[in-house]
């Protein structure tokens, strides 16, 4: 049986620094037939400066069925994003080829496929266009996808002044719905709210059931056990294992600390010279690591340098998730400390212990900082550390990840029957 979508020998470099507008404007053009003769100086100054070429998807084949669910696992850069888009006709690649058979819906980033100046109405049916539908099959759909998508007040209104959460809700239901024999799906699906995306891999499944091909990339390894039939690790841009879900998502969690390396940043450009961020790196049991197990504590390692005493110093981060909300903020103040003590030069490590089964699954970021409080801040360094949350294989039979709410806490609950006055009383007050 010829497969639905063949991908044979795919390869994708990018060169670092690289412009990447493909269809300048007028305003860019102009700008630069102006700046041509400086770049033309530079060039001649310091040669032909060899920019670092990077190969985000290197060697990449597989095939999937029609009617098969396929989930797409890895961490963040390791090649999942840009495999979509070359599926979807957005990305050429470097070398290899695609064979797609059917129509294809995606949801890869937030607008994608909309146009922002075009009302919600407008862009349902220009989608449905480009997917090469008629209007009526269009019409037969709409009511269907507004209802699902939850934003019937707005439907006139142009997508450029929706919310991430509108945008995404009613960009999936126009995928979902106008029968694509292919839907692609990236981890878009964080931006909606938790009620949202039960009912988003719901209707996956029910697109699943009725043969079509579903492509689904999550960091959610629950929800790609409970969808896929298949899964496929990607590692560096390459494919690490093809699968059951529960083996390659099992040989994910178990591989995670050995596959990938910790984050570390040196010499980062702050505000002052006070301070200066060496390291950071995110520690379990005892290595470093970029991947972290939820239910085990992990610590946070700052490597730093006072380079100059200052009063009253407070060292903090900030530790938000991938959609940019801030999860918590800790200072070294949390501690008992004399607000008026003097910081002495000299170098410094700090590690902030985080509890185990209190995080939700996805990628963090780590912001650090120095301030004198309610004075000025002395040193920040935002995004100084990345690290992936993951699922244990305990985890995989709950929903905890699913909660609503931005961590998900294990906390104890204590209980005990109460006592006869106790239980009287509540009976003569009600």
């Amino acid at each position: 049986m010829q497969p639905i979508i063949s991908v044979r020998d795919v390869s994708k470099q990018y060169r670092l620094g690289a412009a990447g507008m493909n269809y300048p404007t007028l305003r860019a053009s102009i700008m630069g037939m102006a700046t041509a003769p400086l770049r033309m100086l530079t060039r001649r100054r310091n040669g032909s400066a060899q920019r670092e070429m990077l190969w985000a998807l290197r060697d990449v084949t597989f095939d999937v069925r029609a009617g098969e669910a396929l989930g797409i696992v890895g961490r963040n850069g390791a090649g999942k994003s840009t495999l979509l888009k070359i599926l979807s006709r957005i990305t050429k690649p470097t070398s290899g080829g695609v064979d797609l058979y059917g129509r294809v819906g995606s949801l890869l980033e937030v607008g994608t496929g909309f146009h922002p100046e075009l009302t919600g109405r407008e862009n349902i049916y220009l989608n449905g266009a480009i997917l090469g539908m008629r209007r009526l099959e269009i019409a037969r759909k709409f009511d269907e996808i507004v209802a699902f998508a939850e934003v019937e007040k707005f439907l006139d209104t142009p997508v450029k002044f929706y919310s991430s959460g509108m945008y995404v809700r009613l960009a999936f239901a126009v995928a979902a719905h106008l029968e694509p024999e292919i839907l692609i799906v990236d981890e878009v699906l964080s931006v909606g709210d938790a009620a949202f995306q039960k009912k988003c891999l719901g209707k996956m499944s029910e697109v699943a059931h009725t043969g079509r091909t579903v492509l689904f990339v999550s960091h959610d390894l629950n929800a790609v056990n409970s969808l896929c039939e298949r899964a496929i690790l990607l590692h560096d841009g390459a494919v690490v294992l093809e699968g059951a879900p529960r083996d390659v998502t099992a040989h994910y969690l178990d591989r995670a600390n050995k596959l990938y390396t910790p984050v570390t940043w040196f010499t980062h450009a702050g505000i002052g010279e006070e301070v200066r961020l060496v390291a950071a790196t995110s520690v379990q049991r005892g290595e470093a690591t970029g991947a972290v197990s939820c239910r085990e504590p992990f610590s946070i390692a700052l490597d730093y340098e006072i380079r100059e005493s200052v009063r009253g110093l407070r060292l903090f981060i900030i530790v938000r998730n991938a959609r940019g909300e801030i999860v918590f903020m800790t200072s070294d103040y949390d501690e008992p400390t004399d607000a008026t003590l003097t910081r002495e030069a000299g170098l410094f490590t700090s590690r902030i212990l985080v509890p185990g089964e209190l995080l939700k699954a996805g990628g963090y970021y780590v912001t650090f900082g120095a301030d004198v409080k309610n004075e000025r801040i002395v040193y920040t360094a935002d995004d100084a550390l990345y690290f992936d949350v993951f699922d244990t294989v305990e985890d995989l039979q709950g929903d905890r990840h699913n909660r609503v709410g931005i961590i998900a806490p294990v906390l104890r609950w204590e209980t005990a029957r109460a006592s006869v006055e106790t239980q009287r009383d509540g009976r003569e007050t009600t």
